[in-house]
């Protein structure tokens, strides 16, 4: 148990700091090389979870809280090995648009910067087993998903513009508000651990 769940916090950790490495390219308009790296390690790890998770549950036969903790802890291991994918994916946004330096990058950016609360959150909450930090994160994610349509709604009414800025901010808004529902399940999953409450299916 105690392994699996240093594997997680490796995992937490990796994960912040590769949304970051991504939302810091798109604002300083580098090209977030490392962010792949941290990507796949946590690929890496995320399959050690799995695998350990899988092995525990087959050799020992764990029941109740034990097992709630096993089935937990591979959810929530692919809520941050997805944090680090969709961190990938917005830096392909950057190198598919490339040069994004003339556009108005401070929606995307406030946005980004709700999501990352919201993961540091789904760390905090997974780390310190705390029910009230879990139970909050859904309500800042309907701040993401709100901005998310906010934007398609501007987009689609606007006429003129820069299609490159228009589309890149949009790609990257759908990458965050996917980073906002991770942080929701993971949380979802603490509530489990803690309480035997599967979490809800949209």
């Amino acid at each position: 148990m105690d392994q699996l769940n240093s594997l997680l916090l490796d995992m937490a950790t990796l994960s912040q700091q590769a949304v970051s490495a991504s939302i810091d390219a798109y604002s300083s308009g580098s090209k977030g090389t490392e962010v792949r790296q941290m990507s796949n390690r946590l690929h890496a790890l995320h399959r050690q979870v799995s695998d350990l998770a899988m092995e525990m549950i087959a050799r020992y036969q764990p029941v109740a809280s034990d097992l709630r903790f096993l089935k937990a802890c591979m959810e929530i291991s692919y809520g941050f090995f997805r944090y680090g994918r969709y961190a990938l994916d917005i830096t392909s946004v950057l190198e598919m648009f490339g040069d994004l330096s003339k556009c108005d990058k401070k929606f995307v950016v406030d946005t980004a910067k709700k999501t990352q609360e919201m993961i540091q959150m789904s760390v905090e909450a997974f780390s310190r087993r705390n029910l009230e930090m879990a139970r909050n994160i859904p309500k800042m994610d309907d701040v993401v998903d709100e901005s998310y349509r906010k934007n398609l709604r501007t987009t689609i009414e606007k006429k003129g513009g820069d299609i490159k800025c228009a589309l890149s901010a949009t790609l990257i808004l759908r990458y965050l508000e996917r980073i906002a529902d991770h942080a929701s399940y993971i949380g979802e999953s603490v509530e489990y651990i803690e309480t035997g409450v599967e979490p809800k299916l949209d």
